[in-house]
């Protein structure tokens, strides 16, 4: 069973660091690994979610090793902490024919070269997992932020139910649509990217006859893409189908879609990406929404972290990877300093986070673009640069990704 995070079992030290109060707002994947990096630091660190209960999306979740190297250090020790897979390789494959243009190992290779395995796991599997890990009284559901006030010594929110907490610093985990980023910086609404997303999952013994094998597939068409993988000890297959649009008027964030809505999207393409397509009990669709990064998202006591400052496509699988990353680089800030200047702490931490970040936002938009080439001289020569790239080429093109400490300070 895994152990919350306590005092005997949490590295401690004697800094002047273990004295900060921290109040994160929003109890999702990186708040929680954020509080668990703060407390493995010895911060004072409540967590405040607006549900009444935690829960995530049905979907699917890439840990690469950027990720795995901080969940280990914060207790989740391996993949099996959240029924993880560990892909043999990722495959990227053409649309129509299903022609391989390369196979990338994975696994060992991976955690050869960066030190921390790669897995895919359920998002809500990882979620349960880091609530766990985190002492119960230091996680407070029910609590809607309302408003917040800076007087310069300490940041008080203030809750709509009627409670608050009074803290040194207060940093906003609260999503794509963050509260405390509207509350404090203003400024613009997230940004429809012309995408939306098909997402479900499928039993594995639905799709036994394909005999699928443990790989991370990748298929590329145009103006659409197709990934697939396993997660929760393989017994499910997660996909998601990219698809370009040009506008997003619905109101609902995981409403249904039929299945001859998605099979028509996807007419034409291999005979596998519509059998998994059309083996799904359900099949959930919502728009890909981005913020530009933002110049800063640091003002006083209060800082923004994950979604709340960057969000970002998922054609990098790396959205809730740099969250995470901010949750350690924040607790190596805030300890490294101590008290004596918190909002030069959460200085120092933006503009260490804010550049990788904003290069990260870039490459998974260029991704988009890569992935939806469509038929021609520039989708061809694509293909023979990804046919003769080396068997290693993914590796070494993601190793400024996967290769990052962000719990060491540069």
């Amino acid at each position: 069973m895994l152990a919350p995070l306590t005092t005997a079992n949490r590295r401690l030290g004697d800094g002047p660091g273990h004295s900060i109060s921290v109040a994160l707002i929003g109890g999702g994947i990186g708040g929680l690994a954020a509080a668990l990096s703060l407390l493995r630091a010895g911060i004072d660190v409540h967590v405040y979610e607006q549900a009444s209960s935690l829960r995530d999306i049905g979907a699917g979740i890439q840990i690469s090793p950027n990720a795995s190297r901080i969940l280990r250090r914060i207790g989740l020790a391996d993949a099996s902490v959240v029924h993880g897979v560990t892909p043999l390789a990722l495959r990227q494959r053409r649309w129509e024919d299903g022609r391989t243009l390369q196979s990338t190992p994975l696994g060992a290779a991976v955690e050869r070269a960066c030190g921390s395995p790669y897995y895919q796991a359920h998002r809500a599997d990882l979620l349960h997992a880091l609530a766990h890990r985190l002492p119960a009284e230091r996680l407070h559901l029910g609590h809607r932020l309302a408003h917040i006030a800076d007087d310069g010594d300490r940041v008080v929110a203030h809750f709509e139910n009627g409670r608050k907490a009074a803290t040194q610093a207060l940093v906003g985990a609260d999503g794509i649509h963050s509260t405390v980023r509207s509350l404090v910086f203003g400024g613009e609404s997230a940004r429809f990217t012309g995408c939306v997303a098909y997402r479900g999952l499928v039993a594995a013994e639905e799709l036994a006859v394909l005999e699928l094998p443990l790989e991370s597939q990748l298929w590329m068409g145009p103006g659409k893409h197709f990934v697939h993988y396993f997660v929760r000890d393989a017994a499910l297959l997660n996909f998601v189908a990219i698809v370009e649009r040009n506008s997003w008027t619905r109101e609902s964030w995981t409403e249904q879609a039929p299945h001859s809505e998605v099979l028509q999207a996807f007419e034409g393409w291999h005979p596998q990406v519509r059998s998994i397509l059309g083996a799904a009990e359900e099949i959930f669709l919502w728009g890909l929404f981005e913020h530009t990064p933002m110049r800063r998202w640091s003002i006083g006591r209060v800082t923004l972290l994950g979604d709340a400052c960057h969000a970002m496509l998922p054609f990098l699988a790396q959205g809730a990877a740099q969250a995470i990353e901010d949750g350690a680089a924040l607790a190596e800030c805030l300890t490294n300093a101590g008290r004596r200047d918190v909002s030069g702490c959460l200085r120092a931490y933006e503009a260490l986070r804010l550049p990788r970040t904003s290069r990260v936002q870039a490459a998974s938009r260029d991704n988009m673009s890569r992935f939806h080439l469509p038929e021609g001289p520039m989708q061809r020569e694509r293909d023979v640069q990804i046919r003769n790239a080396a068997t290693d080429w993914f590796l070494h093109a993601m190793d400024w990704v996967y290769g990052h400490d962000a719990g060491v300070l540069d």
